[in-house]
């Protein structure tokens, strides 16, 4: 991947501080088709089986009565001297009858992925992160970003109010994207709105920390900012919905733990 050998650290005020060697991470293929596997294998996971009683529609011992009748060979409730008397039941098309082809739970929702793979998924997500090429083209505004990957000193991690964080955000050039999560906010489209979820908003930027100081705090009130802790790192955070390239800022400590576990 096109990326630069060195990294740039900024202090708080978007001022370059000092320059740091990448980890080899950085440094790893671009994989989006393991990428996007290792997503949907984090998502499917988390379905949970579902379907309908096994005997739903069947409780009842309604049978046709069969042919030479003048009646369709419909089963039919027993009786005739009460309300539901050769009435159609059990059959998909009466009321209250079963369903053709119900949800079943022991369907299976989980696709699976190698160990290996998913580590290279997640490596090649986390190298995706430092090329301005990949992050653009996901939609993020990069015009304002010089270097890639941005990196901020360790004190970005001991602030505690949100104005703070959006001076840094303003400092850096990553403001506009935090409006554009803002201003994108959707009705979703579909069932979902009655459900709890009515409302779709993009992805902003995702911050990736080594120690909580106070920054969880600080910035989670920004629209589409999502904070991780750098041992908690994985595909479905660096590449929402299977697209890689996801705006990210990294504090210094959190490379440098990446340089000692993914060498």
């Amino acid at each position: 991947m096109n990326i630069q050998e060195k990294g740039i650290v900024y202090n708080l005020d978007g001022a370059i501080i000092e320059e740091i060697t990448l980890p080899a991470v950085f440094y790893t293929p671009f994989r989006p088709d393991l990428i996007r596997r290792a997503v949907i294998a984090a998502f499917t996971a988390r379905i949970q089986p579902y379907g309908v009683n096994k005997k739903a529609g069947q409780r009842t011992s309604a049978e046709s009565v069969g042919t030479g009748r003048g009646l369709a060979r419909v089963p039919r409730v027993k009786g005739s001297s009460h309300h539901a008397g050769s009435k159609g039941a059990f059959a998909p098309m009466t009321v209250g009858g079963r369903s053709s082809h119900p949800p079943k739970p022991e369907k299976i929702h989980i696709e699976r992925i190698n160990k290996t793979e998913k580590r290279l998924a997640l490596r090649s997500a986390i190298a995706a992160t430092a090329n301005k090429i990949l992050v653009r083209t996901r939609g993020h505004p990069v015009e304002m970003i010089h270097m890639f990957p941005i990196i901020l000193s360790d004190e970005f991690q001991t602030l505690k109010k949100t104005n703070e964080t959006k001076s840094v955000f303003e400092n850096l050039g990553i403001w506009p994207d935090i409006l554009r999560a803002k201003t994108g906010r959707k009705i979703r489209s579909g069932k979902g709105k009655l459900r709890g979820r009515k409302y779709k908003r993009p992805r902003g930027p995702l911050i990736v920390i080594y120690e909580d100081e106070g920054i969880i705090k600080a910035a989670r009130n920004h629209p589409g900012v999502d904070i991780i802790h750098v041992n908690n790192l994985n595909t479905e955070s660096l590449a929402p919905g299977g697209h890689p390239g996801r705006l990210t800022i990294w504090v210094k400590s959190a490379i440098e733990y990446l340089a000692n576990q993914m060498p």
